[in-house]
C-alpha cells in the first residue's frame, strides 16, 4: 500500500508518516519499482500502535522505546503518564480558577486584571505576612473577587490572615455566604469552623439560616460557634446549645451573656429561664454546674429568673445556696 492510501486509511498525514520513518518508528517494508514507499499490513498495524500510544500522551521517543525494548514495562510508563496528566490538570484547574476570578471581578481595564492577578499570587504565598498584605492592599474602589477569598478563608490557619480575609469578604459583597457555605459540607471540622466564623460576620437572612442549620453539626466546637453567632442575631434555636455550654463550662460566661441578650426580646426571658431551670433539675449533685447556671440566671430579666435564684438560695448544697443568695442580693441592690 502506497503512502497516500495509508495516510487516508490511517488518518495520519503523509508528512507525519515521513517523520515516523525518519525517527525509525515506522519504516515501510518495501519500495515499488519506481522507488515509492510501500507499506505492508504489519507496517500499518505498527502505525496504529504508534497512534494509540500517542493518544495516551506519550512522546515519540517514549513510543520508540516501548515498541523496540522487550524489557520495557508498560506499568511504569502508564504510572508516569498518570502523574504527569494529574499535574497538568492541576495546573489547568488553577488557571481556570484564576481566569474565573478575573472574569467575576468585571475588570474595566488591564490594571484591574493585573490587580486581581497580584491578589491571587499573594493569597498563594507561603508567607502569612505576604498573604495578609495581599488582602489588605487593594484600593478602595478595586473590585475583589469573592470566590478566591472564600477559598482562602477555608484553608487559612493563621488567625491574623483569617481575620483579614473575613474582613475583605464582608466588604466584597456578592454571594459571600454561598461561597463560604460550601466549607460547611467538608468532612474536616476545622474547615467547617473557618466557614462558620466567616458567615457569622456576614449580614442577611441567608447567613442567619446557615448559622441556625449549623447548630446540628456533629462537631461540638462548630455547634458552639453557631450558637454564639446565631444567638447574637436573635435565634432562639441556639438556646439549648448555649445552655449546654454553661453546663459544660465551655465559654460559659460568653454563652450566658448571649442568653441575656436573647432574653431581652418579648417572651424569651421566661422560656430561657425554663431551659436553665431544667438543667438545674438534671444536675442535682454537681455544685460547679449549678453555680454556673445560677450565674447565668443573673443575666436574665424578669421575676421568673429571680424566683429560681431564691429557690437556689435554699439549696441543700451550701456552696450553691451561698452563691445564689449573694447573686440575688447583688441584683436586688442594683435594682436589676
Amino acid at each position: 500500500m502506497l503512502i497516500g492510501e495509508v495516510a487516508r486509511r490511517c488518518g495520519v498525514s503523509t508528512r507525519m508518516l515521513r517523520h515516523y520513518e525518519s525517527l525509525g518508528l515506522v519504516r515501510p517494508t518495501g519500495r515499488t519499482v519506481g522507488g515509492y514507499r510501500e507499506y505492508s499490513a504489519a507496517d500499518i498495524r505498527r502505525i496504529f500502535h504508534v497512534e494509540g500510544l500517542r493518544s495516551l500522551g506519550m512522546s515519540l521517543r517514549q513510543i520508540g522505546r516501548a515498541l523496540e525494548d522487550p524489557a520495557f514495562t508498560p506499568a511504569a510508563m502508564v504510572g508516569d503518564l498518570v502523574r504527569r496528566t494529574e499535574d497538568r490538570l492541576h495546573r489547568e484547574r488553577e488557571l481556570l480558577e484564576r481566569l474565573r476570578a478575573i472574569d467575576a471581578s468585571a475588570p474595566s481595564g488591564w490594571q484591574d486584571v493585573l490587580r486581581v492577578v497580584e491578589l491571587l499570587r499573594g493569597l498563594g504565598s507561603p508567607s502569612a505576612a505576604r498573604r495578609q498584605q495581599a488582602v489588605l492592599a487593594p484600593a478602595e474602589d478595586a473590585p475583589v473577587p469573592v470566590d478566591p477569598l472564600a477559598k482562602a478563608i477555608l484553608a487559612e490557619a493563621d488567625p491574623y490572615v483569617a481575620g483579614a480575609l473575613r474582613w475583605a469578604l464582608a466588604r466584597a459583597g456578592g454571594d459571600g455566604v454561598g461561597s463560604v457555605a460550601a466549607g460547611l459540607r467538608s468532612g474536616d471540622a476545622e474547615t467547617r469552623r473557618r466557614a462558620l466564623r466567616a458567615i457569622a460576620e456576614l449580614p442577611g437572612a441567608e447567613a442567619d439560616a446557615v448559622l441556625t442549620e449549623a447548630l446540628g453539626d456533629p462537631d461540638p466546637a462548630v455547634r458552639r460557634l453557631a450558637a454564639l453567632a446565631s444567638g447574637r442575631r436573635g435565634a432562639m434555636a441556639a438556646v439549648p446549645v448555649l445552655a449546654g455550654m454553661v453546663v459544660e463550662g465551655t465559654n460559659d460566661v460568653e454563652a450566658a451573656e448571649v442568653l441575656g441578650t436573647l432574653s431581652l426580646d418579648d417572651g424569651h426571658a421566661d422560656r430561657i429561664t425554663e431551659v436553665l431551670a431544667g438543667e438545674l433539675a438534671a444536675h442535682p449533685g454537681d455544685s460547679a454546674v449549678r453555680i454556673r447556671l445560677a450565674q447565668a440566671l443573673t443575666e436574665l430579666p424578669g421575676s421568673a429568673a429571680r424566683d429560681v435564684l431564691r429557690q437556689l438560695g435554699r439549696d441543700e448544697d451550701h456552696a450553691v445556696a451561698r452563691v445564689a443568695s449573694a447573686l440575688l442580693e447583688a441584683l436586688e441592690a442594683s435594682g436589676g
